[in-house]
């Protein structure tokens, strides 16, 4: 049982949900969350330390505070919200280094309860139907969060081998929706127009975020349950996702997947990259068996009733939500033709 309880990434929204979760439990005695600047939501009666998990200085929070567990929740998943790639970086890998060196010192820890992600997992057409947690990608991740995730479980990995008296639990998420959260999933979705792959149709697995939180407090909480994927049951496909917001969408060639991302970036509308118009292309899916009979937990929504929850928060139309549609269709059509123009036989001469 946990008694002392470190969270990192207090101030986003899932960091701070779990902490104020995990101050409601009657075996926690006490709750530290860090990050960078204070949290904006209510974390119950944890306490709030500002702290950067790239600085050495975590190591005597964690000393000081006598931390028995560890809960990782400091992996960001889009660039824009830390001021870029580098900044996510950072965070995710350099952060994650520091926090597991200040882990392997501290003779008080027993536990590491690590937010991964299915994006370990990548997205490839030679890919099998189904990843259980023992099986690898054909082709790894090499940008973005992906590739983050990757050398983050890799670290793990080396820190588990170095202090084989501590418990790991490493929790592979699907990518999570629900009408609070925010991520380049939930964004790409809220688009007026949504720009599809021309010519797939992806199996989606998702999970809300309620099934997230309760997923990680049970890691934290109950038995050590090692890699496990998390996910509500069955699968929704693009398509069948884009019609269920009632937006319009508009194909685009998946070679342009990575110009198109560029320019609604720039234009703030979305936070997609080329690594998501993979996955919006090829899809994963992942078996769940470990969740249930391991982690004990069985999803109060299933894949389509998360993205029907996440769903009832987006209105039918957003602010200037016509010209905002205009100008996306506008940058589709500019990435295509771009593409097209490159790829025209005789162009580069």
């Amino acid at each position: 049982m946990a008694d002392v309880v470190l969270v990192t990434g207090v101030s986003r929204y899932l960091g701070g949900r779990l902490a104020r979760l995990l101050t409601a439990q009657p075996g926690v005695k006490r709750v530290v969350g860090v990050d960078v600047i204070p949290p904006l939501d209510d974390i119950g009666s944890a306490e709030f330390v500002r702290a950067d998990i790239r600085n050495p200085m975590i190591a005597k929070i964690i000393t000081q505070a006598e931390v028995d567990t560890v809960v990782h929740m400091n992996l960001i998943a889009t660039p824009l919200s830390v001021g870029g790639r580098v900044s996510q970086k950072e965070i995710n890998v350099i952060g994650t280094m520091q926090l597991l060196a200040a882990c392997q010192k501290a003779p008080s820890i027993r536990r590491l309860v690590v937010k991964s992600s299915a994006a370990v997992y990548g997205s490839s057409p030679r890919d099998p139907a189904m990843f259980t947690e023992g099986m690898g990608p054909k082709s790894l991740p090499r940008i973005g969060f992906g590739k983050d995730s990757v050398e983050v479980e890799g670290y793990v990995r080396g820190f588990s081998r170095r202090r084989a008296d501590v418990e790991i639990s490493m929790l592979r998420l699907a990518n999570i929706v629900g009408p609070g959260i925010r991520t380049s999933l939930t964004d790409y979705f809220r688009l007026p127009v949504i720009p599809t792959p021309f010519g797939y149709d992806a199996r989606l697995q998702l999970v809300h975020e309620n099934d997230a939180l309760q997923a990680l407090l049970l890691a934290t909480v109950g038995p050590p349950v090692g890699i496990v994927n998390v996910s509500g049951d069955g699968v929704i496909t693009v398509q069948q996702a884009v019609r269920m917001t009632g937006r319009p969408s508009i194909p685009v060639p998946l070679s342009a997947g990575g110009i198109l991302g560029q320019l609604a970036k720039r234009a703030g509308l979305a936070d997609f990259s080329q690594d998501q118009m993979r996955f919006l292309a090829w899809g994963r899916g992942m078996d769940t068996t470990r969740m249930r009979e391991v982690l004990c937990l069985e999803p109060e929504f299933t894949t389509r009733e998360a993205f029907e929850d996440f769903l009832s928060s987006v209105g039918a139309g957003l602010p200037g939500g016509a010209a905002i549609g205009a100008a996306l269709s506008g940058l589709a059509g500019s990435a295509v033709n771009v593409l097209g123009h490159a790829l025209t036989p005789g162009r580069n001469g």
